[in-house]
């Protein structure tokens, strides 16, 4: 189904507490000290999710409820709604134990078996050492609570499957699978040119393959590699089974609850991405873009992941279905 955008979202007065509080994210991300005056934090991230774009929040049909009491039972309606939620945080990022995210640059250090990082700086004679390298990390998104007040203004929201500062992914503990390709490296979509790419070779944009899921890609440019490798952890923890050291990021479909499903390249139904550094986005978007995109001198990028969720508040004991209106 496409995605139609909602209407401009109302402007918010400046008295509005929700306002003086990512107000105040951003005052706090710009006090940092010099040192980290380029890097990402907490409050920042938090203050980043008051974006109507990214949320694109709207009614797409209506739910019914059998209700009964006393006296009978009757059919009651709820909206159907549908938006997206920053479910987490994901860093691309080159050098090991560098997260730009620092509060939770500790969580991502390395380890006897992942102790180097950058290109051509891997910690291993038999890595490929010409080929760019990222360390991806995936953390439940930390602005959960300003978010829920921000979507609220809407409407009804939907419950989004991310746990605040939660780790869903650390490719420093996925050690075989991030850094030696074992064993996607002879899955189909691997060695068959034209699956699971993100990027046309036809329009000369072609930034890369999905598969397989690890931290090594030829790509000169370097902001669309770490792209490319934040895609990929996105790809593995919205999908159960797979052969990575990882937690699922997915909720379970309940009555009147349809979560986001399994995380597609390019398809901004299954969830988009909002760049956070080199440079914080209002919006957005599904890899790949189009334009120059800005390189970060240290090889460190970090996106939110949202995705859509649809739901109808709960009125009545039995769930009897929903309409859509498109």
């Amino acid at each position: 189904m496409p995605i139609r955008r909602s209407p401009p979202f109302p402007r918010l007065p400046f008295r509005s507490p929700l306002v003086r509080l990512g107000l105040s994210a951003l005052l706090v991300a710009g006090s940092l000290p010099a040192a980290f005056a380029d890097s990402l934090n907490t409050a920042s991230i938090a203050a980043s999710t008051l974006s109507p774009d990214c949320l694109e929040y709207r009614v797409v049909g209506i739910c019914y409820w059998l209700l009964c009491g006393p006296h009978g039972c009757k059919v009651r309606t709820s909206a159907k709604v549908r938006h997206y939620i920053p479910d987490a945080v994901v860093s691309s990022y080159a050098v090991t134990g560098n997260n730009p995210w620092t509060e939770i640059r500790a969580l991502g250090s390395g380890t006897a078996l992942a102790d180097g990082g950058g290109s051509g700086t891997t910690n291993d004679h038999r890595e490929n050492n010409l080929a760019a390298f990222k360390n991806v990390d995936v953390i439940g998104h930390p602005g959960t609570t300003l978010f829920n007040r921000f979507a609220s203004q809407s409407g009804y929201i939907c419950k989004g499957a991310g746990q605040p500062l939660r780790p869903y992914l650390l490719s420093t503990l996925d050690v075989l699978a991030w850094r030696y390709n074992v064993p996607e490296s002879l899955y189909p979509e691997a060695l068959i040119p034209g699956m699971r790419e993100i990027g046309s070779r036809l329009s000369f944009n072609l930034w890369g393959s999905v598969y397989p899921r690890g931290g090594f890609l030829h790509q000169a440019d370097d902001h669309k590699a770490a792209a490319l490798m934040a895609q990929r952890a996105g790809d593995v923890v919205t999908r159960k089974g797979q052969p990575h050291v990882y937690s699922p990021l997915l909720a379970s479909t309940s009555p009147g609850y349809w979560p986001a499903g399994a995380l597609v390249e390019s398809d901004a139904s299954t969830g988009k991405w909002q760049e956070l550094t080199p440079s914080l986005s209002q919006s957005c978007a599904v890899f790949p873009q189009s334009g120059p995109l800005e390189q970060d001198t240290r090889g460190d990028y970090a996106w939110t992941l949202w995705r859509p969720y649809t739901c109808c508040k709960r009125r009545g004991q039995k769930f009897l279905g929903s309409t859509d209106f498109n």
